[in-house]
């Protein structure tokens, strides 16, 4: 019996997914914990001529020049004050480190897939096809994005 009960709790933690959650303002977000590589204090980048205004600039991690990308001014939110809080978390997407900005990290989370629930079809700074759902653990909701398909789109220009 004990077998039988393993295997079944293998088949469940098998369909959970692990989620970095960060804040950009009030709304909260999660992003596949697997594309990220690290999280990092924000350090102004160096900039770039001619790029879109969101794309801050670019910083020397480690040998590798990484695009910085700040997800307020993507999302066309409020601008936000760089405070000891905000970070960047560092993604490694089709062989490509970008970074992003936030105003926050808050911590991993596990969801099940009964925790997710479809996106709703409204209007928004995001393409749809890039929030894989909405995911709720007690009375927070997440705004679960699909990172990678979000910043290799074409608009994004870091491609």
């Amino acid at each position: 019996m004990e077998a039988v009960a393993s295997k079944t709790e293998e088949a469940a933690a098998a369909a959970a997914r692990e989620y970095l959650t960060f804040r950009l303002g009030q709304e909260e977000y999660g992003i596949d914990i697997l594309k990220v590589q690290e999280i990092r204090g924000y350090e102004p980048p160096t900039r770039i001529a001619h790029a879109p205004e969101f794309v801050k600039g670019v910083v020397n991690l480690r040998g590798t020049i990484v695009p910085i990308v700040d997800m307020r001014l993507r999302f066309h939110c409020a601008q936000a004050a760089y405070d000891s809080l905000t970070v960047v978390i560092v993604l490694n997407l089709h062989q490509r480190v970008v970074g992003i900005v936030v105003d926050s990290v808050s911590d991993v989370l596990e969801l099940m897939p009964e925790q997710v629930r479809p996106a709703p079809e409204v209007e928004s700074t995001i393409d749809k096809g890039c929030i894989t759902g909405l995911g709720s653990v007690g009375e927070r909701m997440l705004i679960l994005l699909d990172i990678e398909k979000f910043m290799t789109s074409t608009d994004m220009g870091l491609v």
